[in-house]
């Protein structure tokens, strides 16, 4: 996975979008699952997650 300098951080150029995990976009999404998409996206060297 490819990192950019972001201030102090190194972020990956891909990010994982949260905010629809648990509210905002439709229905509530099992949070065990979600808990292992957000592992599963960190495994393969995410580590942007955007809660906003």
């Amino acid at each position: 996975m490819t990192h950019k300098q972001l201030g102090h951080f190194q972020v990956s150029l891909l990010a994982l979008g949260c905010m629809g995990m648990s509210f905002g976009y439709g229905e509530v999404h099992d949070k065990k699952e979600m808990t292992k998409l957000i592992h599963k996206a960190f495994e393969f060297g995410i580590n942007f997650f955007d809660t906003a």
